[in-house]
Formats: C-alpha cells, sequence, structure tokens
C-alpha cells in the first residue's frame, strides 16, 4: 500500500529544567497539580487521560478528531470535515435527543459531537447548555482555555497547561450537573460520561466504566515522551449501577455486534458484472467452513473513500470498518459470508476482516484509543461467538496474511505495519501476551516494550526518509549478531534478490510482537531463531529483552525428508476433487524447510478448496483426508502437511491458549 505522508509538527512542550529523573516525572506532577488545583479526583483526571491517549501527547500533532496533547482536547479550528456513520436501513424509535452538553459558558460555540447517525440520547441527562442555548463539549480545548485563562496556542503545545484544562473541563461540568467537587471518584460518573462528546448512552456507559475499571485497576506506562506515569490501583472503588441503553434508532438486524458498541450496516453488494460478480461470496460458516481468523487491516484511506469501496461491486469487500475518531463500528457483509479482504481465498474462507481508518505511518494521528478498544470488544465477541483462540496465529494482521502461490508474494499487503501496538491490543482481548517459559528455553515470543522499542525506519514522509522515532511493535533481523551486518533478505518478496531495507512497508527482515519461532542459537545479547528457512538474529539483552521465552509445539521434518515444502494454503489432496472440478495448482512457496529446523505451530487445521461462482445458494467446499499444520515460518504464517513433520513439544510455565478476562490497560 502507498502510505500518506506523515505530518512533522513541533514537539509537545514539558519543562526541561531539574535532573533527568524528576523530567522523567513531570506528566505525573502536573496530574497531580492539576487535581488540586481543580478539586478533582488525580485518579479520575489520570484515567480519563488514559483513555483518551495512554498519557501519550502525540507530539503535539493533532489526531484525526483534531485532539491535542494527553487530554486529548479538541479544536475545532484543527477539526476535519465531519463525516458520518451511514444511516440504519430501517431507523426506528423516537426523536433524536438534545445532544450531550458540557459544562455552560457564554458565547461557548456549538460544534459536532462525532456521534453516530442513528444514534441519539443523552447520556447523563439534559444538556445545562451555556446562554443562547449553546453548548460546549467537555473535551473541547478552547472552553479548557478560557477556564485556565491560557492562549489557546499552549494548550496545544504545553502538556502542563492541556493536563490543567482538561481537570478545569472536568471539574466544570460536575459544577453544571449540580454535584460537589467530590474527593470520591464515584461521585465523577456522570461527568466522566460527558467527557468524550458522544451522543450514544451504550457507548458514554461504556467509555465511563472503562474509565472506573481502570481506576480500580491501577496503570503504569512509559510514555512516547519518556514520561514515567502511574496510577494506582483503588480496588475498593465500586462500579456504577448499569445505565439504561439508548432510546434512539435500533440496530439494523443484520448488524452482529456486543451491545455496548455503536454499529450500523453498510450493506456490500452481491451481483453478477458481465461473466464475473462481486464483491463477496455467500456462504454459511461455520456450518460449511470454520471462522478460525481475524485478519486486523488498516485502511490506508478516510472512511468515506473506503465506504465508497465497499459499496462497489467490482472492488474487494470486508466484513467490519472502525472509524478512528469515536471506534464506531459499520458491518458490511454477515460473518457467515466470505469477504474479498486478505489476498488469499483460503484465508478468505475462514477469516473475518476488520478494517481500521488510518495510515500506518501516521499512527499517532489514527491509531486512536477508542479506535483500539471498539476494535477489540468487536474481536473478543466474534472470537467468543467462533470460539477462535487469542493468540497470534489466529489474531494477526493482513502482513501477516500467507501468500497463497509464490508468485503472489510480492503482492501481499503490508498493514497494519510496524506501529500497530500488539501488546496492548491482546492486553484489551484479555489474553496478554507474556512469558510462558524461562528466558533459556528452546521457543521465544518477540515481546518489545512498545513504548521504549523505536526501530529507525525510513519511508514515512517520502522514499528514504527518516520516520519520526515511535514506538514500535517490530523487531528486526540480521544475517549474524551485528547490528553491522546484512538484514535477512526475503527471497520470496525480493525475487532479484534485493537487500531488505528499513523502509516502514518492508518486512522481509522483521518479526513482530506476539510471533512465536523456535530459538536456532544465543550469542551474548543476540538471540537467533528459525525464518523462512535459515537461521535470522535479533538483539534481546536481559535489561530491555524484545522476547521472552515460550513454551508449546513445534514442528520438524520427519525423520529421512531432507527438506520439505512449505505453502500458503491447505488445498485437499487430488482425489478429493469431483471429476467435473478443476482443481487449483498447488504452488509450494520458495523457501526452505530444512531437516533439523523448527517451527511453532498453534493449530492444526484440515484441507478445502471451493471453486468460487456467482450462485443464490453458497458453492460447496471440497474437504480433503490430508491435514497440515499452521506455522509461524516468517513474517507471514504458511502451511506443512501433517504428513512431512513430527511435532515436539517444550514444557510450559502456565496454560498456553488459556483466555484470561478482558483486561483494560
Amino acid at each position: 500500500m502507498i502510505a500518506g505522508a506523515a505530518l512533522l509538527p513541533p514537539l509537545l512542550i514539558l519543562p526541561t529544567s531539574g535532573s533527568d529523573e524528576a523530567a522523567d516525572r513531570r506528566l505525573q506532577d502536573a496530574f497531580t497539580d492539576a487535581a488540586r488545583e481543580f478539586q478533582v479526583p488525580r485518579s479520575v483526571l489520570m484515567s480519563v487521560s488514559y483513555m483518551q491517549s495512554r498519557w501519550d501527547s502525540h507530539p503535539g500533532a493533532p489526531s484525526v478528531t483534531g485532539g491535542f496533547g494527553p487530554m486529548h482536547l479538541i479544536d475545532a479550528e484543527r477539526v476535519r470535515p465531519s463525516q458520518p456513520a451511514p444511516r440504519p436501513e430501517a431507523p426506528i424509535g423516537d426523536k433524536a435527543q438534545p445532544r450531550t452538553g458540557a459544562a455552560g459558558s457564554s458565547g461557548g460555540a456549538t460544534r459536532s459531537s462525532g456521534g453516530t447517525a442513528g444514534s441519539s440520547g443523552d447520556p447523563v441527562g439534559p444538556s445545562g447548555g451555556a446562554a443562547g442555548g449553546h453548548a460546549v463539549e467537555p473535551a473541547d480545548l478552547q472552553h479548557a482555555a478560557r477556564l485556565i485563562q491560557a492562549p489557546a496556542g499552549r494548550l496545544r503545545t504545553d502538556a502542563v497547561a492541556n493536563v490543567r484544562g482538561g481537570a478545569a473541563l472536568l471539574a466544570a461540568t460536575q459544577r453544571q450537573l449540580g454535584k460537589p467537587l467530590s474527593n470520591n471518584p464515584a461521585d465523577w460518573w456522570e461527568t466522566v460520561a460527558r467527557f468524550p462528546g458522544t451522543r450514544d448512552v451504550a457507548s458514554a456507559a461504556a467509555y465511563a466504566d472503562d474509565v472506573f475499571a481502570l481506576i480500580r485497576r491501577g496503570a503504569h506506562r512509559t510514555t512516547a515522551e519518556g514520561q514515567d506515569v502511574t496510577l494506582p490501583a483503588t480496588p475498593g472503588l465500586r462500579p456504577h449501577p448499569r445505565t439504561p441503553r439508548s432510546q434512539g434508532p435500533q440496530r439494523p438486524k443484520q448488524v452482529e455486534c456486543p451491545a455496548e458498541l455503536v454499529c450500523d450496516w453498510l450493506g456490500a453488494p452481491y451481483e453478477e458484472i458481465g461473466d464475473s460478480y462481486g464483491n463477496h461470496d455467500l456462504a454459511d460458516r461455520p456450518r460449511d467452513q470454520p471462522i478460525e481468523y481475524i485478519v486486523i487491516h488498516d485502511t490506508e484511506a478516510e472512511l468515506p473513500s473506503m465506504f465508497q469501496t465497499v459499496q462497489d461491486p467490482t472492488e474487494s469487500s470486508w466484513h467490519y470498518s472502525i472509524r478512528s475518531s469515536d471506534g464506531h463500528v459499520t458491518q458490511h457483509i454477515r460473518t457467515k459470508d466470505e469477504a474479498w479482504h486478505s489476498g488469499s481465498q483460503f484465508v478468505n474462507a475462514r477469516s473475518i476482516g476488520i478494517e481500521h481508518e488510518g495510515f500506518l505511518t501516521q499512527p499517532g494521528t489514527w491509531f486512536t484509543e477508542r479506535m483500539y478498544r471498539s476494535s477489540a470488544r468487536l474481536v473478543r465477541y466474534l472470537a467468543n461467538k467462533y470460539d477462535i483462540p487469542l493468540d497470534r496465529q489466529h489474531i494477526f494482521g493482513h502482513d501477516n496474511v500467507p501468500a497463497p502461490t509464490a508468485d503472489t508474494i510480492p503482492e501481499m499487503h503490508d498493514d497494519p505495519g510496524p506501529f500497530w501496538d500488539w501488546r496492548h491490543y491482546f492486553d484489551l482481548l484479555g489474553a496478554p501476551l507474556r512469558a510462558t517459559a524461562g528466558p533459556d528455553s528452546d521457543m521465544v515470543t518477540i515481546l518489545p516494550d512498545y513504548g521504549k522499542h523505536k526501530p529507525p525506519f525510513t519511508g514515512c514522509a517520502g522514499s528514504g526518509s527518516p520516520c519520526r522515532p515511535h514506538g514500535s511493535s517490530a523487531v528486526r533481523l540480521y544475517t549474524a549478531p551485528d547490528e553491522k551486518a546484512p538484514l535477512i533478505q526475503d527471497p520470496g518478496r525480493k525475487p532479484d534478490g534485493d537487500d531488505s531495507t528499513m523502509d516502514v512497508n518492508d518486512l522481509g527482515s522483521r518479526v513482530s510482537a506476539g510471533q512465536t519461532f523456535a530459538v536456532a542459537d544465543r550469542s551474548g545479547d543476540w538471540t537467533a531463531i528459525w525464518f523462512q528457512g535459515r537461521k535470522a538474529w535479533f538483539k534481546n539483552p536481559r535489561q530491555q529483552p524484545t522476547a521472552v521465552g515460550a513454551a508449546g509445539r513445534m514442528v520438524t521434518p520427519k525423520e529421512g525428508l531432507d527438506e520439505i515444502p512449505v505453502f500458503g494454503r491447505a488445498l485437499p489432496e487430488e482425489e478429493a476433487y469431483p471429476d467435473d472440478m478443476d482443481e487449483p495448482t498447488e504452488s509450494p512457496l520458495p523457501y526452505s524447510f530444512l531437516a533439523g529446523q523448527r517451527y511453532v505451530t498453534q493449530a492444526g487445521v484440515g484441507s478445502s478448496y471451493t471453486a468460487k461462482s456467482f450462485s443464490d445458494t453458497p458453492n460447496p467446499v471440497v474437504w480433503g483426508r490430508e491435514r497440515y499444520y499452521e506455522i509461524q515460518f516468517g513474517h507471514r504464517l504458511a502451511y506443512v502437511r501433517a504428513s512431512d513433520v513430527d511435532v515436539v513439544g517444550t514444557a510450559a510455565a502456565g496454560s498456553p491458549g488459556h483466555q484470561a478476562d478482558p483486561v483494560q490497560q
């Protein structure tokens, strides 16, 4: 994909005097001071900020909604034109209620809340709008600037002023609701529910519930700017009573979504186009084929453009879109049917595709916390519904999809890219990525500290230009235990032998958080793994590891086999196909899986194939007797025949594959 140009804004300012240790805690001190100044519980202020930005300042750059700083205060002057979500096909219910208001301030400007079409209702009661009937959003930067009597520009560039502005807004909203400036966090639930400005009852309640769940659990993080921030746990804080659902329009009947998410329907077409058809296939999953995977994409385009694409029968399709600004979900295809989203018919037949609005070169602008959280809620719901394991061989990126044939490898996509925070995402899924064995185990799970791990990349703002340092899930691979050694070269991606590069879209020499590999060697601070048929080295110092010990199963060629083929799809044996069906050509991938090498597997898969054609009913599925193992072979997954390999295991420190309760961190 061709990524958009990165924004290069000024850095958000923190005071620079004092020792390095004190400098690292200035944001923590800013929360303490602002909470005291405006009589807001510090835990409320810090948890709201975490939900807005995870305490990151996003180097002074506005998000897609024009949000700035740790409190993600919205500056109406910097907001992109509003793009409403599609309306449900058959809206029902009462008239829309007045939009959520904020603490009154005479002369405040009204701005679009970013709420979804078809959603209505005030999450916490009637607005106490400002004079003249206007209401101001709780997170409005201009209003916050007036409250603390500071220039608006300062709140865009000064983290301390930004936090003070957020605290002032919370206090003003609490007063407007007629509530005391209590030191009890539980008294602030309604004020917190107003802060993001959503008009929908369910999403406002979910936001507030997330804030208070975090207060109970606590959090610690080193931000992208190097600030060390800790929110102490308050386990005794009681959950707020369940909030009634919105009385606005009901969801369309096609929507498959958890109750706490705001979801709409915008259908993709299924129609003939001359001798062809588009843009998806009818199926009867999971009865005709299991749903085993969920594929995470980013759009590399703004959502309105993607809505046009998904409604075009000549284009590709996917099941869900998630909006960056507020995490709003739009479904396009029923999960029983197959979308054309992954670049592999085999993976399409067994997966659900979810597009996230954004550009992989601009994570701070597009990959918002609200989008991460909506996505995780949706994926958790789908994983429970279809019994999909929450691991990185079943929940993976478009950039991890195996190419179906050798000649398709260079065409495969690279999203969501190295800046997607897989570690945080799996925390939100309730399946945290962590060590399952000791540091000297035979397997490792890639797990860098996202905030501190900032490998260099190029190409964010043009070919060869360096990207701004940013936290990353990616770990780079070398041919030897030396950062001056050549990068691992991918013969499938670059069949002419061109070297791998540090370009943000070149994934030939890198692995990603959560992926698990067999250890091939160790040397000092370096670990080697088996990767696409050879040893690949990555730096893994004990004081700041980029991988942790893992336990599980690996496959290795059976005794007597010098090399076995590796595939991008699990096809049936020749005898399985009906006489009247043309069987697909089997195409091993251009890599070597040699005797003595090992690769991690987390699942066996059956072999299947469907000859696609336009029909009012699902096409029949051909199932074979041949079994395969899915393996983590490189950055992408792959398949090997079960008859070619033996399975070997390592001792576990815990129970691999166990799904914990959701953790919202």
